[in-house]
């Protein structure tokens, strides 16, 4: 009788342990695995590396570009934009030097000193996605074949990014899947890895500036102008045609020989007040004046062959492409995209606002 007692007891707990799924994870035992593999990755071999395709659901058409993640402890970070239509790619680094964005095709360089990207994550970087899910209290927790699926709050530039949705392969936690969406829960930015790896074989040299830009433009030069805390020329480049002195924009009767570019957002309250081509520009550049509830200015050009270099300023996350935000009282934000160099200069317009503008300028095509 005894024995047939711890049979029964056997059976029922064998019972209890498949309706629980034999061992299998839930969210609590998935949380704590990712707090381990957060705190790897700060270790002195942590590494990754990534690959697949964001798209920016923004503008008239989506825009599509292939993303190239590399990581290596304790704080180097090499990301590979490229715009698959125009086929231009943006690199953004972070060595011992500072953080960098390149454009090797134009050998255009932004160098700033920043705490990027540990107070501003961007959406394909791992730690992000770790640091989304391990700080959001009322995450929600789903499976989906073999992936786990957290729905969490977006931690990002834009207050129209709500809510994210992130994949992780169930077997090693790499990341398969990234949706950004807005406060209508429209996905805004997706990004899909096709490969993931960890513990791979980067070295210092991975990271370094001058390999970047010289490895896809062999013709780069190690040249630098100097820009002041407005992100206006102080020091001339030979042959880049910058004088460091104030040009008084005039109108033209062509503006912009390659098209203007206006932002897709305005802030309400504010208009166009004019449109004004620089003359004799040898990089076209083309300058936009906004009035209304705030003032700014919008410097469109089109530079040749130089790179410049910035005075200390923030890193800011334009979703494909990355910005510096200088000054203080009157501030400037400046970003390349699509061999395109931006500068939004004013001094009442706030930060935010700033950001909303340059990033609708993605995927606005010159008029």
């Amino acid at each position: 009788m005894r024995r047939i007692s711890w049979v029964l007891l056997a059976a029922v707990l064998c019972f209890t342990l498949v309706l629980s799924g034999c061992g299998k994870k839930g969210a609590d035992g998935v949380i704590k695995d990712l707090s381990k593999v957060a705190d790897k990755l700060e270790s002195a071999k942590g590494a990754y590396q990534g690959a697949g395709v964001m798209t920016i659901h923004t503008g008239s058409t989506p825009q599509q570009y292939q993303v190239e993640v590399w990581y290596q402890a304790p704080s180097y970070y090499r990301i590979s934009l490229t715009n698959g239509q125009k086929d231009i790619t943006q690199i953004v680094l972070r060595n011992d030097d500072g953080v960098f964005v390149l454009t090797p095709s134009l050998n255009k360089s932004f160098r700033f000193k920043s705490d990027w990207p540990e107070k501003q994550g961007q959406v394909y970087l791992y730690q992000t996605m770790l640091g989304s899910i391990l700080s959001d209290n009322t995450r929600q927790f789903a499976e989906d074949k073999d992936s786990y699926v957290f729905d969490v709050a977006a931690n990002y530039h834009s207050h129209s990014l709500v809510r994210q949705k992130i994949w992780l392969a169930k077997d090693n936690y790499t990341p398969k899947q990234v949706q950004v969406s807005d406060s209508e829960a429209n996905v805004v930015v997706d990004v899909k890895f096709n490969s993931f790896t960890f513990d791979t074989n980067l070295t210092k040299d991975s990271f370094d500036t001058n390999r970047n830009l010289s490895a896809m433009n062999p013709e780069a030069k190690d040249t630098m102008t100097e820009i002041d805390e407005n992100g206006m020329p102080v020091a001339s480049t030979e042959g880049t045609g910058d004088s460091g002195v104030e040009v008084e924009p005039v109108v033209s009767q062509q503006l912009g020989a390659f098209g203007i570019i206006e932002p897709e957002y305005t802030p309400a309250g504010v208009k166009i007040k004019d449109t004004q081509e620089v003359a004799d520009s040898k990089d076209h550049t083309v300058i936009l004046r906004y009035d209304g509830v705030y003032q700014y200015t919008i410097m469109e050009s089109r530079p040749k062959d130089r790179a410049v270099s910035l005075a200390p300023g923030s890193a800011v996350d334009l979703g494909f492409t990355m910005g510096v935000l200088t000054g203080d009282e009157q501030k400037t934000l400046t970003w390349m995209s699509d061999g395109v160099e931006f500068r939004i200069t004013s001094a009442n317009l706030p930060t935010p606002e700033l950001i909303e503008i340059a990033a609708s300028t993605q995927g606005q095509s010159g008029k």
